[in-house]
């Protein structure tokens, strides 16, 4: 589908008898943040162990994998790559040994300096065994001279710019760090005895955990022999979370970054009908992700919802398709009209974004082929005019069909009678209080992390700093 792609999920667990399963369990609902590859490191006390696979993470564990999968901490991890190629060898944890002893790491987010410390780091003498930018704090950590491993990742850390939540295990601790923007969520909760740190609550609900707090921007968390503590060693920054954890990414039944997705959601079709009212029969979503949004608009508009698009849930990745030509078969052998509810309706279709404008072609389409008088496209966020270079996968701005159209002229690309999103202040507002704590550069090119050695000019970008 013509989205922006989920960043990475990560997950520790530290003091329990089942952590690789556990782990196996977290990671599994932490899917939806990366289909390329997963892995999970485990530590029995003295040696950490490491298992890794592309693909989902049901694929790539099976009974032997946990015999040798042994102790009673793990941190795992599941890709979707933002930096560093797809393969085998940039799936994480990454485990290394160094002088501070074994470490494993899994990362969620972007460093944006990432190019300029690998580069003066190949040129003291590293040897880099990944295209990863992860790696690179690894190498920082091992180079390290400080006398504790909590020190040397402090060090390590402090070097990198841009977006990173990250959980890391040694043979005896679990480490938790989140960059001092807070971009990318991390929170922390309770299982019996251990410590659980994930990417979202929903791995936390799975294995009946309990939520305790985020962990704090800026904020390293140490659960080890010796109990937990936790330390801000950072410069405190401008908050800046992730506005499209809100809009797409985190799964409806979380909380990120302390709000409910799927209020947050509702919040966004709520205000959309508001903004942008239609004349319509009915109210669709684009499933999965435009269904919290359809449901606000809906109870706002005074309009039923249905669904009439239903998603194969089925598909994974598509690799044959028919050599005759099928109309619409890259969409629609992931969604099919159900013509009973669209046939001579005026509908509104409610979807989150919009990228490149070609899904949302096809589907209006195939809807237009279903029945449909009319088709008012609805979308519960701004148009999106820049690229996200914080740990999200999105295209240059040139494909960002916003970025370089008309309102007009992407209704017209994509065949709607009318065409409305959801205001940047509309958008702030549904968040609520936390509003300013939000990183929207996907909608204002206004970046909070400068970018070294002219990344901008390279990426052919006018980017304004947020001061």
């Amino acid at each position: 589908m013509d989205k922006f792609r989920e960043e990475c999920g990560i997950f520790g667990i530290y003091g329990h008898t089942e952590a690789a399963n556990l782990a196996y369990l977290g990671l599994y609902a932490l899917q939806h943040r990366g289909q390329e590859s997963a892995g999970i490191a485990t530590s029995d006390g003295e040696r950490l162990v490491v298992h890794k696979s592309m693909g989902y993470v049901a694929d790539g564990f099976g009974e032997a994998t946990f015999a040798r999968l042994a102790g009673t901490s793990a941190v795992g991890h599941v890709r979707y790559s933002t930096a560093g190629e797809s393969g085998l060898k940039n799936a994480q944890p990454i485990l290394i040994d160094c002088a501070h002893g074994e470490i494993a790491i899994c990362h969620n987010g972007n460093l944006v300096n990432a190019r300029e410390l690998r580069d003066a780091l190949v040129a003291q003498g590293s040897i880099f065994q990944t295209t990863s930018d992860t790696e690179v704090l690894l190498h920082l950590y091992a180079r390290s001279k400080a006398a504790t491993p909590e020190e040397a990742l402090v060090e390590a850390v402090s070097q990198a710019q841009g977006a990173f939540s990250l959980v890391l295990l040694t043979k005896d601790r679990l480490i938790a760090v989140r960059d001092p923007h807070g971009f990318r969520p991390l929170t922390l909760g309770r299982l019996d005895d251990g410590w659980v740190v994930c990417s979202e609550t929903c791995a936390l609900d799975l294995i009946d955990a309990k939520w305790v707090r985020d962990i704090e921007p800026g904020e390293v968390f140490i659960a080890g022999p010796d109990g937990v503590k936790s330390i801000h060693p950072f410069a405190a920054s401008k908050r800046a979370h992730c506005i499209f954890e809100h809009v797409y990414f985190a799964r409806p039944d979380s909380y990120v970054f302390g709000q409910s997705v799927n209020e947050v959601r509702t919040a966004f079709g709520e205000r959309l009908a508001a903004e942008q009212p239609a004349d319509a029969d009915v109210v669709v979503p684009i499933p999965d992700s435009g269904v919290c949004a359809a449901t606000g608009f809906a109870a706002a508009a005074g309009l039923p919802m249905r669904m009439g698009l239903i998603r194969n849930h089925y598909v994974g990745r598509t690799f044959i398709e028919p050599q005759q030509s099928i109309r619409h078969f890259g969409v629609r052998v992931k969604l099919n009209p159900v013509k009973s509810i669209l046939a001579g309706k005026r509908v509104v279709l409610v979807d989150d974004s919009i990228v490149r404008g070609t899904t949302s072609r096809k589907i209006v389409k195939m809807v237009r082929a279903a029945g449909a008088k009319e088709v008012h496209m609805r979308v519960s966020c701004p148009p999106t005019i820049s690229p996200c270079f914080y740990g999200v996968d999105t295209p240059r701005r040139a494909e960002l069909i916003a970025a370089t159209h008309s309102l007009d002229e992407i209704r017209r690309y994509i065949g709607a009678d009318t065409l409305g999103y959801l205001s940047l202040e509309g958008l702030l507002e549904s968040v609520g209080p936390s509003r300013h704590s939000y990183c929207t550069s996907c909608y204002t090119a206004e970046y909070p992390v400068a970018f070294p050695r002219n990344e901008a000019a390279y990426l052919q970008l006018a980017l304004k700093l947020v001061q």
